[in-house]
């Protein structure tokens, strides 16, 4: 339970209704909530009343409330590096006509804030505001790579190393090693760690200081292409990379690290 107060002890229900991923009855938040009745009930009605929660008084249930959402527009317009990257994303997609994602870094996982579907789109995990893991994504280890050494070896030791297929990295010195390839490298790749049968070539977004802003990828099928197939876009990933890098200059970011705005 957090010690933020009562602004935290909400936004936990918030957390919990969010969390069902789908409208959710009182009697349902409270089997699972930590808080007594009369104060849960107490936030519920409260978030009701400020528009964080929507109440459907036929099927009696809670959902988040289209003010959540409008601030929630706002937060994705103006924290991440969406609105800077969209035409440069456009531009890559178009140009390869393969998957292309946009990622950073939240805390110790992938937040993908943006993506474009191939020509013809290939059913994957991934999809814009979905969080996946770092340590099996090409995205994801090619921003660890990145990290200073002392922020890396926080974040190494928050990856839960599980394994989903036969190619996943499962332990932090499996992971360190390939960290240290891609640093030489410049880039990485996805090889089928994630999902089988996807692969991607990922590309760091990095300040000229250094400082990681995110990343980017190609992801397609091992049906379609092979690892080498897709290292013959490192070019024009690095050439976007660059692109976005430059527009970003003068915007400000949430440094994950910190939780606070900076600028790069």
């Amino acid at each position: 339970m957090t010690g933020d107060g009562t602004v935290g002890k909400a936004l936990e229900v918030l957390d919990q209704v969010a969390a069902f991923g789908r409208p959710v009855r009182f009697g349902e938040l409270l089997s699972q909530s930590d808080f007594p009745k009369p104060t849960l009930y107490r936030f519920v009605q409260t978030l009701t009343n400020q528009g964080m929660l929507a109440y459907n008084p036929e099927r009696q249930t809670y959902s988040p409330g289209l003010r959540l959402v409008r601030l929630a527009h706002a937060a994705w317009d103006q924290s991440t590096l969406a609105p800077v990257a969209r035409p440069h994303i456009d531009a890559l997609s178009n140009a390869v006509g393969e998957t292309v994602h946009l990622a950073q870094l939240d805390a110790a996982q992938v937040l993908y804030i943006d993506k474009r579907n191939a020509g013809k789109p290939v059913e994957m995990y991934s999809q814009a505001g979905k969080v996946g893991p770092a340590y099996c994504t090409g995205v994801g280890k090619v921003m660890m790579a990145f990290l200073d050494e002392v922020t890396a070896d926080r974040v190494i030791e928050q990856q839960s190393f599980h394994v989903f297929t036969e190619h996943t990295l499962d332990t932090a010195e499996a992971l360190r090693a390939e960290l240290s390839d891609i640093r030489q490298n410049g880039y990485g790749f996805d090889r089928e760690e994630h999902e089988p049968g996807i692969i991607c070539v990922a590309m760091p977004i990095l300040t000229d200081t250094g400082r990681v802003l995110g990343a980017l990828s190609v992801t397609s099928t091992t049906s379609r292409t092979n690892l080498a197939g897709l290292e013959a876009y490192v070019p024009i990933l690095r050439d976007t990379a660059a692109k976005i890098t430059r527009e970003a200059q003068n915007w400000s970011f949430p440094d994950y690290h910190t939780k606070e705005a900076t600028r790069i």
